[in-house]
């Protein structure tokens, strides 16, 4: 950050060097990549199969639907406070401990006979998410020469990109076939190879910074970060209070049988996969924009399923067209936080993992109780109002590149 202009955004240029390695750990950063997807595999699989669990568990949908929340809200704990609890271990180790808890918990949920023993798997996810994303763009620092960082984290952020074609459809179609606890099954098997992937192709990387109170303190301090975390509190509790509760809108208001809905879950994967490119490449331009064109078409597209949600046609169309317009979000919020804090990469990245499950808990939490009082529209109309709001105030007090 410009010390003339507090509410500028430093270019990557500004950053301090930081120590890198003299050749890539391209297969470390691959390895980092294989968590993501088994994190983001594991958080998205009860949106599709969300009915069948609350059937199974004899649940509401809605407290079913608490499984996204219980992860969130962990996460947003376990992401600043990781990093601070493990400052004096070796990271290397601290990754190793974070995947085999992943592990722990699709067992634990594959196993689950009550909506207890789910949440507390689900818990076990949310401290090995939270404690992943708060350190992954820091570790990637010290992988790859710093000229290569931004092509390390796209690998890292393919993993988003597989998960969200895999996740909701082909658990939808496990869960059809096999049961829902089928698809926690093969989540846990990624989460092994995972594991030994990691193991194996880590290096030792030693403690190397020295995150405090004091310096999370001092990141809240900062506008720019502030706005940035209010932005992804809005958008992303928006984006998951429609997302989390898709399927019983499409059953209960489109009326499409299981077979479709894996259909059109697939297509919201397909969209989200070259919408993380798309996002990417708009985010290297402008994240402002990139958030700002993301929120625009998923308001349009949540109104449009308010209006028109009883049309198979516009359901199908515009839940792939969110999946794509969500691709906006992940590269967006990342590059703006490391530029609004470039010299506390891992302390910011961990307030950023923060809101991001603060976001996704309030949207399932509001989602949720609009789904279980008013409908299935409900998950839609909290999608218009908070994604509207978070799209403003990027409009209005986003990024915009320091004019030299």
């Amino acid at each position: 950050m410009s010390a003339t202009c507090p509410d500028c955004v430093a270019l990557p240029g500004d950053a301090p060097a930081s120590a890198t390695p003299s050749d890539a750990r391209w297969p470390a950063i691959g390895a980092l990549g294989l968590g993501v997807f088994g994190l983001v595999t594991a958080e998205f699989l009860p949106a599709s199969l969300l009915t069948a669990m609350a059937a199974d568990l004899h649940v509401s949908d809605g407290a079913a639907g608490q499984a996204v929340t219980a992860t969130a809200l962990v996460g947003a704990v376990a992401a600043p406070s990781i990093p601070l609890l493990t400052r004096r271990f070796d990271r290397k180790q601290v990754m190793l401990a974070l995947t085999l808890l992943l592990v722990l918990s699709n067992l634990i949920a594959a196993t689950a006979g009550s909506l207890a023993t789910l949440l507390v798997a689900r818990v076990m996810l949310g401290v090995a998410l939270g404690g992943f994303w708060s350190m992954a763009a820091a570790l990637a620092m010290r992988l790859v020469p710093e000229h290569l960082f931004a092509r390390a984290m796209s690998v890292i952020l393919t993993g988003v990109s597989v998960a969200t074609v895999c996740a909701a459809p082909i658990g939808a179609w496990m869960g059809d076939l096999w049961g829902w606890r089928s698809a926690f099954v093969a989540a846990g098997v990624v989460s092994v190879v995972t594991l030994v992937a990691q193991f194996v192709t880590l290096p030792a990387l030693p403690p190397r910074d020295n995150p405090s109170l004091r310096v999370l303190g001092e990141l809240l301090t900062r506008p720019s970060v502030r706005v940035a975390l209010l932005a992804v509190l809005l958008v992303i509790s928006g984006h998951f209070a429609g997302f989390t509760y898709i399927r019983p809108l499409m059953e209960q208001v489109t009326h499409l049988p299981v077979s479709a809905i894996t259909a059109v879950l697939l297509g919201y994967g397909i969209g989200g996969f070259f919408g993380n490119f798309a996002g990417g490449a708009l985010a290297g331009r402008s994240e402002r924009h990139a958030i700002v064109a993301g929120g625009a078409l998923i308001v349009v597209l949540a109104a449009s399923l308010l209006v028109a949600g009883h049309s198979s046609t516009v359901t199908a169309i515009a839940v792939a067209l969110w999946g794509f317009a969500f691709g906006a979000f992940p590269v967006g919020f990342q590059t703006w936080i490391v530029r609004a804090a470039p010299d506390q990469a891992e302390g910011a990245g961990g307030l950023l993992v923060a809101a991001f499950q603060i976001a996704i808990a309030s949207g399932a939490i509001g989602g949720g109780l609009l789904v279980d009082h008013v409908g299935a529209l409900g998950g839609p109309g909290f999608a218009v109002a908070a994604i509207t709001l978070g799209t403003l105030l990027t409009l209005r007090h986003g990024p915009r590149p320091v004019r030299i």
